[in-house]
Formats: structure tokens, C-alpha cells, sequence
């Protein structure tokens, strides 16, 4: 018989997915912060259990709980609020701490670089493309509500870039931030790299954030290098 773990399952979506795995005698464990027994029909199928997804001790308790199930292995959660401490959350702090006085002047432009692997899935970037494709969502919404504000908005999508400081500081994060069973898939990706020739240089972002900046005009997406751009459009196709 096989188990999904489910949460949120007191109401909405959860609930009725927790519902659907168990009208197809599914092993169901329904995980909520405050646990029901009123939500779901009985069965010996169904555990219910609470859950705080914001508490690493309440994880690991629903964890060891469940039993067997089929837990997604990946980027140590240290290593994972890292990156969007300062990929997401830092954005939006200088974003909000800027507001101000772009609001008063009823001038300004905020540039928010992210990545070109927003665009597509790849091997090994998981976290990272999560917490720079929300900045990429903040950016489009922050867009809107600074119109009024005659306030700009834009995004600049470099591709890879191993020369700079950055690409030395990713290579070391991504290797020491997984799981030893995924070490020959990341050797294979990271051999893989080395051998493309187009990528993205600083000259490339700088040249991008200067459009932004002074252009008007300019795309709300700006993609910055030869790969980036091959990116950005392949990803219509």
C-alpha cells in the first residue's frame, strides 16, 4: 500500500486531496497545525497528525510518525534559508527601504538581478532557482504597484558566469550542499559546464542594469549575456 503525506489538510486544498488519496485506498497521513478529527471519514488508512511546517521539531516529529514514506532528499535546510535570506528576503528589505523616498520624488528605478535558470529547469539548482524565481513574481507585482508612483521596474537575467566571484562562491555552495548519493550526478553536471564556451561576463549585467537604469523604454525582462539570451528566448519556443 502506498503513503502520501499531505498538508494543510484541515481545510481547501489539502483536505479534499487527502479525501481523493483515500477513496483509492491509499495510506493517507493528513497533517494539520491544529489536528481535527471531524474533517475526514475514519479509517485505518488515515493518520492525523499536527504539523507546523515553520518548526524543523514538528517536521521531524510528523516524520518519524508517518513511517515509511518517501522523503525528498536535497539542500541541507541551513544552506537553503541562506539563499533566500539573501537572494529573496534581502531584495525585498532594499526594495522596501528605498519606497520611501522613490514614492515622495514620484521617480526612481529598482533593478533586481536574478538568473536565466528561471527559465528552464536544471539539474543540482533547485533552491536557488526557487529563491530567484521569487524575485522574479515580487519584481512583476512590485511593477504594478509602483505605476502610480511613476516608479520603474526591472529584472536583468544574466546566464552563468565563472569568472566572476560569484560563480567560485556557487561552484563551492553546490558542492558542499548535497546529499552523498547525488555526488556522481553532480560531478557529470559540473564536467558538463566546463565544457560550454557561451556564457555570461560582468561587462554583460553591467551593460544590462545601464539599460534598465537610463532607458525608459526598456523590456521589463532583460536578459544579460550570450547564453542568458539564448535562454530567455528558447524559452517561448
Amino acid at each position: 500500500m502506498k503513503t502520501v503525506l499531505i498538508t494543510g489538510c484541515s481545510s481547501g486544498f489539502g483536505l479534499e486531496i487527502a479525501r481523493y488519496f483515500l477513496d483509492r485506498d491509499w495510506r493517507v497521513i493528513a497533517t494539520m497545525r491544529t489536528p481535527r478529527e471531524d474533517v475526514l471519514p475514519r479509517s485505518d488508512r488515515l493518520s492525523i497528525l499536527a504539523l507546523d511546517v515553520k518548526d524543523p521539531q514538528s517536521i521531524r516529529a510528523v516524520i518519524d510518525a508517518a513511517g515509511r514514506i518517501d522523503v525528498l532528499e536535497g539542500t541541507p535546510m541551513d544552506t537553503v534559508r541562506d539563499i533566500f535570506e539573501t537572494n529573496t528576503l534581502g531584495t525585498i528589505a532594499m526594495a522596501q527601504a528605498v519606497l520611501p523616498q522613490f514614492r515622495e520624488r514620484r521617480e526612481g528605478v529598482i533593478i533586481n538581478v536574478t538568473s536565466t535558470v528561471t527559465c528552464r529547469p536544471l539539474h543540482l539548482l533547485s533552491v536557488y532557482t526557487a529563491s530567484k524565481s521569487a524575485v522574479n513574481a515580487f519584481s512583476e507585482s512590485l511593477a504594478l504597484e509602483l505605476e502610480q508612483f511613476n516608479v520603474r521596474v526591472r529584472v536583468v537575467l544574466p546566464g552563468r558566469a565563472p569568472s566572476t566571484r560569484f560563480g567560485e562562491n556557487a561552484r563551492a555552495r553546490m558542492k558542499d550542499g548535497f546529499p552523498e548519493p547525488y555526488d556522481p550526478l553532480a560531478q557529470q553536471i559540473f564536467a558538463k559546464w566546463e565544457k560550454e564556451t557561451a556564457v555570461t561576463h560582468a561587462s554583460d549585467v553591467a551593460e544590462a542594469v545601464w539599460l534598465a537604469a537610463t532607458d525608459s523604454s526598456s523590456p521589463f525582462n532583460i536578459p544579460a549575456g550570450e547564453d542568458a539570451v539564448e535562454w530567455y528566448h528558447a524559452r517561448a519556443r
